[in-house]
């Protein structure tokens, strides 16, 4: 199986080891199209409702690639098997002393 990475930063896995694999970005990187429309403001700050579509820009599925994606393009197309988003839960996300996110200990399917 190989992974592609279809998110716009590295994505670190630690692995139960301690060793570390880190995907480079593939320079693809799906969204799920927005539609936003005027809410009125507050005390002068704008507000709008977002609205998410459809994903766009993910390629189709290719036998032995699991892509890696940002989760709300998983969530959008559960029935994809080949989808995977970094787990950025507390129990998955691995934390410097400085408290930033250094990688992910596991994946999660939608």
């Amino acid at each position: 199986m190989r992974f592609k990475n279809l998110t716009p930063h590295p994505v670190t896995i630690v692995l139960p080891g301690g060793e570390c694999l880190t995907l480079p970005p593939e320079g693809i990187v799906p969204r799920r199209e927005t539609m936003t429309e005027d809410a009125g403001e507050i005390d002068g700050i704008p507000v709008v409702r977002n609205t998410l579509g459809p994903v766009i820009g993910l390629p189709e599925p290719e036998e032995g690639i699991m892509y890696i994606v940002p989760f709300l393009v998983a969530s959008a197309l559960p029935e994809r098997d080949d989808l995977l988003a970094p787990d950025t839960t507390p129990a998955s996300v691995v934390r410097d002393e400085q408290g930033r996110i250094v990688g992910v200990k596991r994946l999660q399917k939608a």
